[in-house]
């Protein structure tokens, strides 16, 4: 059986929190509101873009617009990915996996049209068998039918995917849909989102996982 790795995107396969950051604050300044750090960008970041702006506009006690939704998506550091690049190792690690017999798929909150924009910008698009947005899907993760209908729309199948992500919700549909999840410990979320899974401490620890659980 063909054995498929699932990424999350923003925090696991690519550090796009500068980008982020800065689209964010432009939506914040324009509204008369003070722009954030980027630390705390990064700890808002991880449940989708309409969440993202629902805190950052409720942390400066003010409700969440969605007209302001619609500008973030088409800021351009957003939608060229100005900023973001892949994580130092991810290439690499991605080559060995594929030498392997992996294949790809990305599970990601961000909505899928972005998400798309933004790993072709890269050079990237053409490594996935399936990309599932946060509006790809009637469920989003948290929830295992994201990442299940992700790993369906990729040809795989859950007893051969090893789920890779930063944040609770990666291992939390993860553990939903019955595979086991690779905590990134080089992204956003803190080590204790972890919950248990085994940690990845740079990209080069991914072969080396991926096979102990799925060899």
């Amino acid at each position: 059986m063909e054995r498929l790795l699932v990424f999350d995107l923003d925090g696991t396969l690519v550090d796009s929190a500068p980008d982020i950051h800065a689209a964010l604050n432009r939506v914040l300044v324009a509204r008369g509101l003070a722009p954030y750090d980027l630390p705390a960008v990064k700890a808002m970041i991880g449940d989708g873009a309409r969440v993202l702006l629902e805190r950052a506009f409720g942390g400066r006690g003010q409700a969440f617009e969605a007209a302001a939704l619609d500008v973030f998506l088409a800021d351009e550091d957003i939608s060229q990915a100005r900023l973001t690049a892949p994580f130092p190792g991810i290439a690499p690690a991605m080559d060995s996996l594929a030498e392997a017999g992996w294949r790809f798929a990305v599970c990601t909150n961000k909505p899928e049209g972005p998400a798309r924009a933004l790993l072709a910008s890269l050079g990237l698009g053409g490594r996935f068998a399936a990309i599932g947005g946060g509006d790809s899907f009637p469920v989003r993760k948290p929830d295992p039918g994201h990442l299940l209908a992700t790993i369906a729309a990729a040809g795989g199948k859950p007893g051969a995917a090893v789920m890779v992500g930063d944040h609770r919700n990666d291992v939390r549909a993860a553990a939903g849909a019955g595979l086991p999840c690779i905590f990134a410990a080089w992204g956003y979320g803190p080590h204790e989102m972890a919950e248990g899974a085994p940690i990845a401490a740079a990209p080069s620890d991914l072969p080396r996982l991926a096979a102990a659980l799925r060899g």
